[in-house]
């Protein structure tokens, strides 16, 4: 499926979801259920929502260790790619993509993964690109303290090659299934890859054939220089965190003009601001939902959330004084972007503890807006027309409600502007996101010889 031309260009959704929301006092609400955690029709519930809003995708985030504190949040759950997999038989259109880590996983097993997830979806599997940043992670597998963060960044570029190789390593028309002369498969069109690298050894070819997207949608979410400079090379969509529109146009701006730089376009690769949308009837009603959720957190969950984020243990210090002297952005060694972003919005509003807990409370660093449905679509217009988006992280701060909400209320406003689909009109996800199928590398290099 081609891109849309300039003057049909549409926004593009995706739903975030986690457990009880994002605001992390979301399972205190009333309006959330989290001992569904674990519920598979709940997660059905939610993907048919996100299916009946035609948004382009659902998304969920993962990590390889228990996050947080959960004495004080709905923590844990499924794991992604197994969770999808069962939801892939729901529904019939909305993609689905699984945070899978490169710093603690193997390409083959993650590549059969995938190509198996494409399959059974019809060609709605993506892949959410992460290299684990924390030391709790690395102690999980055997490690100390976990890699530095430029060697992530390589062990990530290397192990995506070699999971597009594999990917590759069955060519479209490979299967023959010709019962008469008893062959299966043209052994030419199924090769061994032969990857000898600095992080991997791997012969292939992968034991999946070649799936119905070539291979998943791939994700990256890194912000810091390292990751921008990865998702320029690899990614096709960008979920990002941005305060503002203009730190949302310049991260937009720089991003797409390193893309030449790898033989890309513009148009290859989509930048998607995470938002948490607050919706009420009224203004005042959204504020008022807002403030219920601040006075429902714990704060020793959020000063130890806060304290991952910018390297700093803050036990025990004033919450209604300023965050200490921190670290040069350069001595962390986990999540950089959003260490920057949370140091520069402290400076900037002069926040103390207890304002940044309660304002990092809803989205961990993204945008947390509240309003009304008019509202709402109003910003997501303005980012998406400024130069700031081409879509949206949509990330619900209780659910289920919240997505229902935005779905039923804030997707027919974009409707009916003509930013957003109305219906399906492509089956896969890269369909969705008007990107083409990948070409088979090995097919390219066979046809030229």
């Amino acid at each position: 499926m081609t891109p849309p031309a300039a003057e049909e260009r549409q926004l593009h959704l995706n739903a975030f979801l986690m457990n009880a929301g994002h605001h992390d006092a979301a399972w205190r609400h009333p309006l959330s259920t989290p001992e569904r955690a674990t519920d598979l029709a709940y997660w059905r519930d939610l993907v048919r929502t996100a299916e009946r809003g035609r948004l382009d995708s659902v998304f969920l985030a993962d990590g390889l260790a228990l996050w947080g504190q959960v004495r004080y949040n709905a923590l844990g759950g499924f794991e992604p790619l197994t969770l999808l997999s069962a939801l892939a038989g729901a529904t019939e259109h909305v993609g689905l993509i699984a945070t899978v880590s490169t710093t603690f996983n193997e390409p083959f097993h993650t590549a059969r993964a995938f190509a198996s997830l494409d399959h059974l979806s019809g060609g709605r599997a993506g892949w959410n690109i992460v290299t684990s940043g924390t030391v709790n992670e690395a102690r999980n597998f055997n490690q100390d303290e976990h890699l530095d963060h430029a060697l992530r960044y390589r062990r990530a570029a290397e192990f995506v090659d070699v999971a597009t190789k594999l990917w590759d390593s069955w060519e479209d028309d490979a299967r023959l299934v010709d019962r008469e002369r008893g062959l299966y498969a043209d052994g030419e069109k199924v090769r061994p890859i032969d990857h000898a690298g600095d992080w991997f050894r791997v012969q292939g070819p992968l034991n999946v054939p070649r799936s119905p997207q070539g291979y998943p949608l791939l994700v990256q979410a890194g912000s810091s220089e390292d990751g921008k400079e990865f998702a320029a090379r690899y990614a096709e969509a960008v979920f990002t965190a941005q305060q503002t529109l203009a730190d949302a146009q310049a991260f937009y701006g720089d991003l797409k003009a390193r893309l030449a730089h790898h033989g890309r376009t513009p148009d290859a690769l989509l930048v998607l601001p995470g938002i948490c949308p607050v919706i009420g009837g009224t203004e005042a009603e959204a504020q008022a939902l807002l403030e219920e959720l601040t006075e429902l957190q714990v704060p020793e969950y959020g000063l130890a959330q806060l304290s991952g984020m910018v390297g700093v243990d803050l036990t025990g210090l004033p919450l209604d004084g300023p965050l200490p002297q921190l670290p040069e952005e350069r001595d962390i060694n986990g999540n950089r972007s959003r260490f920057a972003l949370v140091a520069e919005l402290a400076q900037r509003e002069g926040l103390t503890l207890r304002q940044l807990i309660a304002r990092l409370g809803g989205g961990r660093g993204h945008r947390v807006y509240a309003g009304t449905p008019e509202q709402i679509a109003d910003q997501l217009q303005e980012w998406f027309e400024q130069g700031a988006a081409d879509g949206f992280n949509i990330m619900p701060p209780i659910l289920p409600t919240g997505l229902a909400d935005f779905v039923d209320q804030v997707v027919p406003i974009l409707q009916s502007r003509g930013l957003f689909r109305t219906e399906y009109t492509g089956r896969t996800l890269r369909d969705h996101y008007g990107l083409p199928r990948p070409a088979n590398q090995f097919t390219r290099v066979r046809s030229a010889v």
